[in-house]
């Protein structure tokens, strides 16, 4: 069975961090590339940062900068540091995987809530 949760999300302040992390489990043959997706109450689903499985990573221009992806391939994590928050980042933040083998399709965690406030 394919799971991928996520933790790390809160309520923080403008100009805080948090740190979210998504552990895989169950896919076989490996996972090709790691992103993570953030929705906010009526807007569409948007990718935030991905890395692939040879490390190379990209991020949306909204966060470039502030935010940080990494993974560890041998535990099949995924991980965002977030700096420098603004309220405009609140949303629930999804991890995405891609595994190896394109027969298995992808897979979404359940979403982790992050609120920017005072």
């Amino acid at each position: 069975q394919v799971q991928l949760v996520e933790s790390g999300g809160g309520l923080v302040q403008p100009g805080g961090s948090l740190s979210l992390s998504c552990a895989a489990s169950g896919i076989p043959f490996g996972i090709n590339r790691m992103d993570w997706y953030r929705q906010a109450p009526g807007k569409q689903r948007e990718l935030v940062a991905g890395i692939t499985r040879g490390g190379s990573t990209n991020y949306s221009d909204s966060v470039k900068g502030r935010f940080t992806i990494s993974r560890d391939n041998a535990k099949n994590t995924v991980s965002l540091q977030m700096n420098n928050l603004k309220p405009e980042d609140t949303a629930n933040y999804y991890c995405y995987a891609v595994p190896v083998s394109s027969l298995l399709g992808t897979y979404w965690g359940q979403g982790t809530q992050v609120t920017v406030s005072s």
